[in-house]
């Protein structure tokens, strides 16, 4: 639960008191300082007498300010949905004309990202209609960086088969992301490691890694993984199963 202020518990204790609590005939805002003195204490020995309702308010406020996020987010992914689904550079997988696209901005460096990728490869291989996109945000230092121009790099260099190999290598890589140790990864693929280096600090990857780090800038988001599906964002990590119920959920 997200840490509230006394004053905020206070206010929200105060309108349910007057939703459920003894009916006011006054206007709180003409009161008198004894009639102040004399609500604060009728508060005060209600709420005693029902503490309940302190976190009825509070449960409701959460619940009234999540549906307002959620609103707000489906607005952001509506007004950006050129940006986020169809931007001309970002990697496309899964089946490219699957009924649902999941989009994921993701990190190298990022434990969560780590952590989601088995979870996504499953859900999208195991389900053979979802058109899967990824965005490169490399939002965690500099080895962050460097492996994200690296796998923008194998993409213009070598193409999608490349840029998955590379990339699938990365989100599995425990180890410092140095040129060194992207070259090895390059050559266990057969890839031209030199040529990709070369196209590393290009014109063409910094306007892709700086235009999705504007977009994500737009969506408000400032962190990874964050997803979306369809015309949902979601923040944060997901289980499987539960990426696979909202899944369903929207095909249903």
């Amino acid at each position: 639960m997200n840490k509230l202020t006394a004053s905020s518990l206070f206010s929200g204790a105060v309108m349910a008191f007057a939703l459920t609590g003894p009916a006011l005939s006054m206007d709180l805002t003409e009161l008198t300082d004894a009639e102040r003195v004399q609500f604060r204490a009728e508060v005060r020995s209600y709420l005693m007498e029902n503490p309940q309702v302190i976190m009825e308010a509070v449960n409701q406020l959460q619940a009234q300010e999540a549906e307002a996020q959620a609103q707000a987010d489906f607005t952001l992914v509506s007004n950006n949905a050129a940006a986020i689904f169809d931007d001309g550079f970002s990697y496309v997988g899964g089946n490219p004309e699957g009924d649902i696209t999941i989009v994921e901005f993701m990190d190298y460096r990022c434990g969560y990202c780590k952590k989601a990728f088995t979870e996504v490869e499953k859900l999208v291989n195991g389900d053979g209609n979802i058109r899967f996109i990824v965005k490169e945000l490399p939002i965690l230092g500099e080895q962050s960086m460097v492996a994200s121009r690296f796998a923008i790099a194998t993409k213009i260099v070598a193409g999608d088969e490349g840029y998955k190999s590379i990339h699938d290598a990365l989100m599995t890589f425990n180890g410092d992301i140095t040129p060194t140790s992207l070259g090895r990864l390059a050559k266990s693929f057969d890839l031209d490691a030199d040529a990709i280096t070369e196209k590393m600090d290009s014109a063409e990857v910094t306007e892709e890694i700086a235009k999705t780090r504007a977009l994500a800038q737009a969506m408000n988001i400032s962190g990874t993984p964050t997803f979306v599906m369809d015309d949902e964002l979601l923040r944060g990590y997901l289980p499987y199963d539960q990426m696979k119920a909202i899944l369903e959920e929207k095909r249903g």
